[in-house]
């Protein structure tokens, strides 16, 4: 007997067009593409951004549960893919929107029963990569590293179910995963085929990082990138709302990109930004902008 919710699905997977879960595979080999992530354009909601950006020349798209859910709203999943595929963008990545995966927490299988949900909505989109970051804040010991690793193994297990790869985003002001290194040295110890780390370049450089940690890279072992400038203030007044432009701060980032080319690094540079000016404004405006400029760093990093 079919499970209700195989019977609910079945009409969204017929609606949505063959191949589409081939989608966010179409980065060629070996290549960088721009990519603009919904957090930058929160404002215009799930379709506005998307049609914005489309008009701007944006090809590479990444989406976020929490404009999904309000699109949903009044409308349905094969919609929402409808808006991607008749504005001829790619989805190469998501924030799943779940809290409690990563750390030592009571409520770790409900967390994991959410990410079940948002895995079958995104994977119905033609996804094959969604993210979920480590910002949480509290007191943590060395043993709660282990519990980290494993609560990893049952996250990748997840995602191995709908054919998707689950990526983790280290956060500069987490008490618990904020590094690159501590990252890795976690990803590696649960060395499951469906988790890898992501790197955002705002948390890689404004926080307790160095360049060299880059080093520590294995080929091809980055799953995403967020794209972002860090401005030249004290460190002590960062926040989300300072991220800048690639181009328009004080970060290396094009030797930060010529260490992911060197690493292996193949796919998208997402820029994620959280200023009013981007989250409210027009988002064609923006994305040209955005745009105009995050491409003049690829093209230095000969990239593009």
């Amino acid at each position: 007997m079919l499970s209700r919710r195989t019977v609910l699905l079945s009409p969204l997977a017929a609606l949505v067009a063959p191949g589409a879960a081939q989608a966010a595979q179409t980065i060629p080999p070996g290549k960088m593409v721009l990519a603009l992530h919904q957090n930058t354009s929160s404002g215009a909601g799930y379709r506005g951004s998307l049609e914005g950006w489309a008009r701007a020349g944006i090809r590479y798209v990444e989406l976020t549960a929490a404009l999904l859910d309000g699109f949903l709203k009044t409308d349905a999943l094969p919609a929402a893919r409808r808006v991607l595929t008749d504005n001829g963008l790619t989805p190469v990545s998501a924030a799943c929107g779940v809290q409690g995966l990563w750390e030592p927490n009571p409520n770790h299988a409900a967390s994991l029963d959410d990410l079940k949900r948002r895995c079958e909505m995104f994977a119905t989109l033609g996804l094959t990569k969604i993210y979920a970051p480590t910002g949480v804040m509290g007191k943590f010991t060395e043993a709660d590293y282990k519990t980290g690793t494993d609560n990893m193994r049952k996250v990748g297990d997840v995602a191995r179910q709908f054919n998707l790869t689950m990526m983790t985003e280290f956060v500069r002001a987490s008490s618990f995963i904020s590094t690159l290194t501590t990252l890795l040295r976690m990803t590696r110890a649960a060395a499951h085929p469906n988790l890898v780390p992501l790197l955002d370049f705002y948390h890689f450089w404004s926080g307790l990082n160095k360049f060299e940690d880059l080093d520590l890279l294995r080929s091809g072992e980055v799953g995403h990138v967020h794209f972002q400038d860090v401005p030249d203030i004290p460190r002590e007044l960062l926040d989300n709302t300072t991220r800048f432009i690639p181009g328009d701060g004080n970060a290396p980032v094009t030797q930060i990109i010529g260490k992911l080319v060197e690493k292996g690094y193949s796919g998208a540079l997402s820029v994620e930004l959280f200023l009013p000016r981007f989250q409210q404004g027009d988002p064609f405006e923006v994305a040209r902008e955005i745009r105009q400029q995050s491409e003049a760093v690829m093209r230095q990093a000969r990239v593009l």
